[in-house]
């Protein structure tokens, strides 16, 4: 297709070109415009390739914008233009890839790309034989252009390359691209290894055939002199050591060594290099090839956490009083609202996963996660700061010492202490402050070994607290944070006192930095305190609420927080008229400024939900208009899903977590107030959203509405009954262990409802107990999971034994080995009375696993009367049965201590 341009259409796109290279807002709106009128004429596009290919009178930058423009339009239009014009332009890119201009020919890869992922590759089956062709061309820049092209398609499309739709067209390229490592030309060999390297992860067939010839190219090029090769081999090397570490094993002595040299490269090198000791921590065989490395290593990553001088001009880290400049939006990250979780808590004094606990209450964890696994990575928001890379060579030093102090726990200590000694007591600021970061990194792994230095370096950090650098400050507040477990353990006087006192001043510090670190710090705080911090909450409220009146809007955010935490933390405490008075109306006030639409609601819904559980009847006078705005975002956002899924183009779809947090702030109300909430239901429709929002495509959704039904259930069942029939079939759907915590909050749920409705439950036996029986069996189900699907069959046995005993022999050990850890409580207790019901009705039924049900029934504390009469009637029971003989050979098998247990708790 030959195509030529009119003149005048020609001038109209450089001007427009032109202009849009204004820095004037007024102008870029204009253009912008104009560029989407255009878009209405189907031969814009060939005028904007034409610029880019075709105008060599004007300047690269303009050209090259004109294919950024063109790129664009075929990410947004592209399956609407017509084939003649994307044809044309295919045929013109290719030619460009072997521009004489740098720039000319990466634009025109960018638009290579950009058209193989619009139309897939298997669409434009020419492409890669040419490309590939184009790479023996005498023509540098030919060969450049189309190597450039290649890295990016291979960087976005490496699963469809290697998948029988197209040929499996690597076969040809890897070989192809091992011929270039040993190029004259850096930027050649640089794209070569890049290429290849997408394809390790994956353990892609085509290169794992020829992965010896890789590596040793690889080794080949270690000691290159260009510095693009260099971190493409680090970075090559690094996902080796995930993928075959077998083969680099016989090489590993000279790799460390080089790994070595490499992290302390003055480039970026060094950050992909550093990325080594993380994946190196993962292996099995890292103690044994470090070990002799240690000495060598720990300094070069203590010396790695060191600021360097543009990260300090970034953080703007001369500048130490900021307080009174507003934040800018963009520096503000989005936050995810994490949904309730019904969780227990364990009998071996460690409570419940974040937040609630057994029977009284929800706990948060993250969609698909075992709530015992929520960790958050503290490397993310150690220096959080939109202007210096989320990733650098700073955090991944700490993450590295973290990681391999959790591998050599105190072995490593005799290597670090003395680095320590002289870090953290230097004059220069700026290695003190790394010195006080390698100490935090540190406290996981060597917490034993560091226990008889806290009592010096504790004090020494509270003292840090008030360092005249901010950025020290800031620092010292995480990794105070780090060892805050221990601090709780000592006499409160010595240590959390005056770890309270300055922290507290540090959440009014001058500078948003420190605010921000001090806030997140005093929520682990008081996550490790509890209600130890019940004596100091007068002190601690009023700093909360003068910081209310101090902060920007960035660090309000955390400031939430940090109250909600406090009142997940100190619980019914809080609930004092002077507290109430004092935290409830700036809470309120923000809450009456924001707009249904401010996402700055969720970490202020979540905050309130927090503090409506912990007040209890204190939150009364403050819970009508709360609940009404509840329902109100519930109804606002089912009203937009609804509109957005019957008339997709005219209405956006809206963004569900308003309608998440609002279930959730709704659940903290019903158990807060208890019944208190009747009269709130009684006049609204909470029932019939719910029964939407139970049917929600998105499992957070369902999540938070089998929490909220749950609450309901327990505070005002009168209200849930009615709709029952309805209720019950979508929490029988809703058993799927593939969604964790949505399974997990239905069991429940299906639990508390089945205590209500007593013998009415019998008709939904059949719609649950066989999901459940599979849950409790499935080796794979989470610890929570497993609880709550204990207690719930409990339960249901206890309200319909003849129905649910039959199956007794297909759950009961998984029965008693997933209760036996949990405390002593209401849910226990009833789950418990079930099992023994179902026993007296089918006997035979636990025969079999007897020793399960004598250790479970160990493993109460202080059973009530009633309860403990009936599992000591059922002891004695089979002992009877099976006659004294049979009676001591099988005590025999029991462990000592469970005999001694029984003989004291059950007489037997």
């Amino acid at each position: 297709m030959t195509w030529e341009p009119q003149p005048d259409g020609l001038n109209q796109i450089i001007t427009l070109l032109k202009q849009s290279q204004s820095t004037d807002n007024t102008i870029q709106r204009a253009v912008q415009m104009k560029l989407e009128e255009l878009n209405q004429y189907p031969d814009f596009n060939n005028y904007l390739i034409y610029v880019l290919t075709k105008l060599t009178s004007q300047d690269e930058p303009t050209r090259s914008l004109s294919g950024l423009i063109l790129k664009n339009n075929i990410r947004i239009h592209g399956t609407h233009l017509q084939p003649a014009i994307i044809e044309y332009i295919k045929q013109e890119c290719l030619m460009a890839l072997g521009d004489p201009s740098p720039l000319i020919r990466a634009t025109a890869g960018i638009l290579i790309t950009t058209i193989a992922n619009k139309g897939g590759l298997q669409n434009w089956p020419e492409l890669l034989p040419t490309l590939c062709d184009m790479l023996d061309s005498q023509d540098y820049s030919v060969c450049e252009g189309a190597f450039g092209a290649l890295q990016k398609i291979c960087e976005d499309s490496a699963d469809t390359l290697d998948s029988s739709a197209l040929n499996r067209p690597l076969n040809i390229m890897i070989p192809k691209f091992l011929q270039f490592f040993r190029h004259s030309s850096p930027k050649i060999r640089s794209n070569a290894i890049a290429c290849i390297n997408q394809f390790i992860i994956n353990r892609t067939q085509a290169l794992m055939v020829h992965i010896d010839t890789f590596i040793e190219n690889l080794f080949h090029l270690s000691s290159d002199e260009d510095r693009e090769v260099r971190k493409n081999v680090c970075r090559g090397l690094v996902m080796l050591l995930e993928v075959c570490m077998d083969r680099l094993i016989p090489h590993m002595n000279s790799i460390i060594e080089y790994m070595l040299i490499r992290t302390q490269d003055s480039d970026e090198t060094s950050l992909e290099a550093c990325e080594f000791w993380l994946t190196l921590a993962e292996q099995a065989i890292c103690k044994e090839v470090l070990t002799p490395h240690l000495p060598r290593l720990v300094p070069v990553l203590v010396r790695g956490m060191k600021y360097c001088d543009i990260d300090i001009i970034i953080l703007k880290g001369d500048v130490e009083e900021d307080e009174m400049i507003p934040d800018r939006e963009e520096d503000i990250k989005p936050r995810f609202h994490k949904s309730r979780t019904h969780t227990q808590k364990s009998a071996s004094g460690g409570g419940a996963a974040a937040g609630g606990g057994g029977g009284d209450g929800a706990a948060r964890s993250m969609e698909g996660n075992d709530d015992d696994e929520v960790i958050d990575d503290p490397y993310d928001d150690m220096d959080d700061d939109s202007n210096l890379s989320d990733w650098n060579l700073r955090k991944c030093s700490a993450a590295a010492l973290d990681v391999l102090a959790n591998v050599f726990k105190d072995d490593f200590l005799p290597i670090l202490l003395p680095i320590l000694k002289e870090t953290l007591f230097h004059q220069e600021w700026v290695i003190k402050e790394s010195g006080i970061l390698a100490l935090g990194a540190i406290a996981e792994g060597c917490m034993n070994g560091m226990i008889p230095h806290l009592p010096e370096l504790i004090p020494y950090l509270i003292a840090c607290l008030s360092d005249k650098k901010a950025l020290v400050r800031s620092i010292t507040c995480w990794t105070l944070s780090r060892y805050a477990h221990w601090v709780v353990s000592q006499p409160h006087d010595q240590y959390l006192k005056p770890l309270m006192e300055e922290l507290l001043k540090r959440i009014l510090d001058a500078n948003k930095r420190v605010q921000e670190a001090a806030c997140s710090a005093f929520a682990t705080l008081e996550e490790e305190a509890c209600t130890e911090l019940v004596p100091y909450l007068g002190f601690i409220l009023k700093t909360l609420v003068f910081a209310f009146g101090k902060y920007q809007h960035k660090n309000l955010l955390i400031l939430y927080d940090a109250i909600g935490t406090l009142a997940d933390s100190v619980g019914h405490h809080l609930n004092k008229p002077e507290y109430i008075n004092m935290l409830m109306p700036p809470l309120i006030q923000k809450w009456n400024m924001l707009k249904d639409e401010d996402k700055d609601l969720f970490p202020l819904l979540e905050c309130l939900s927090s503090v409506a559980t912990a007040l209890q009847s204190g939150f009364l006078p403050y819970c009508e208009p709360v609940y009404r705005r509840c329902i109100s975002l519930i109804q606002q956002t089912l009203n937009q899903d609804l509109a957005s899924t019957t008339s997709p183009g005219q209405y956006e779809q809206p963004d569900k977590d308003f309608m998440i947090v609002a279930l959730d702030l709704l659940s903290g109300l019903a158990e807060g107030l208890d019944g208190h909430i009747e009269s709130l239901v009684v006049s609204s429709n909470i029932m019939q959203l719910l029964y939407q929002c139970m049917q929600d495509s998105m499992p957070e959704v369902r999540q938070s509405s089998f929490a909220l039904l749950g609450d309901l259930t327990k505070a005002c069942f009168q209200h849930v009954h009615p709709h029952i029939a309805d209720f019950l079939p979508i929490l029988g759907h809703n058993l799927n262990p593939e969604y964790i915590s949505v399974c997990n909050n239905a069991t429940w749920a299906i639990g508390e409802i089945s205590i209500k409705l007593m013998e009415d439950t019998k008709p939904y036996i059949p719609m649950v107990l066989t999901q459940l029986i599979e849950i409790i069996n499935n080796t794979n189900t989470p610890k929570t999971l497993l609880e709550n699907t204990a207690i719930t069959i409990g339960r249901l046995g206890l309200v319909c034994p003849v129905e649910v005993a039959p199956s007794l022999q297909q759950f009961v050990r998984q029965w008693c080995s997933s209760l036996r850890n949990i405390r002593d409580n209401e849910e226990k207790d009833s789950a418990f009375r079930g099992m023994c019901q179902m026993i007296t009705v089918n006997p035979v039924g636990v025969v079999a696993d007897f020793i399960f049900f004598c250790d479970a029934a160990a493993s109460w504390m202080n059973p009530k009367k009633d309860l403990h009469e009936m599992l000591q009637k059922i002891l004695h029971g089979f002992k009877m049965q099976v006659g004294e003989e049979n009676w001591s050979r099988f005590v025999e098998q029991f462990p000592p201590q469970l005999s001694e247990r029984l003989a004291v708790m059950y007489n037997i």
